[in-house]
Order: structure tokens, then C-alpha cells, then sequence
């Protein structure tokens, strides 16, 4: 299985919210993004499903701002700002 393959796999959740999320990031960010910032995500897409939510909603906030920019551009994805 490709990575690409095994990234979009981790992107379906078990909240369709989270699943558009995520998807629309792969498909239209993470090839732009730096190493760092795939890292980041990649590390997002291990956490349980209500952790996710709560950093995409901004109700716990990171300390690690470079985590906090790429959670500012999925939360645009998601309409949220």
C-alpha cells in the first residue's frame, strides 16, 4: 500500500465531519505542505476521533504553533474560522 494510499485510509473516521476534514486536506494541501506540516497531520490523523474534533471545533487549543496554523487551515476547510 502506497503512503497516499495508507493516508487517505487513516482520513475515513467515524464522524463523516472529520472524514470530509481531513479528506479535502489530503487531496488538496498536503503535497504543498513542508515536511513539518505533513508530519503534523500525520500525527492528527492517530488521535481518537472526539480529541480531533475538539482541536478542529477550538475547544482545546495546541501549544505548538506550527500545529496551531495547520489546525487554522482545516478548520477553513471545514468553514469554521
Amino acid at each position: 500500500m502506497s503512503e497516499l494510499s495508507r493516508l487517505r485510509w487513516l482520513c475515513r473516521r467515524g464522524m463523516k465531519e472529520l472524514d470530509l476534514v481531513m479528506s479535502g486536506y489530503l487531496e488538496r494541501h498536503y503535497d504543498e505542505a513542508t515536511a513539518s506540516q505533513q508530519a503534523q497531520f500525520r500525527g492528527l490523523l492517530q488521535m481518537q476521533d472526539p480529541d480531533l474534533y475538539n482541536l478542529l471545533l477550538g475547544r482545546d487549543e495546541p501549544n505548538d504553533p506550527e500545529l496551531a496554523g495547520l489546525l487554522q487551515v482545516l478548520r477553513k476547510l471545514s468553514g469554521r474560522k
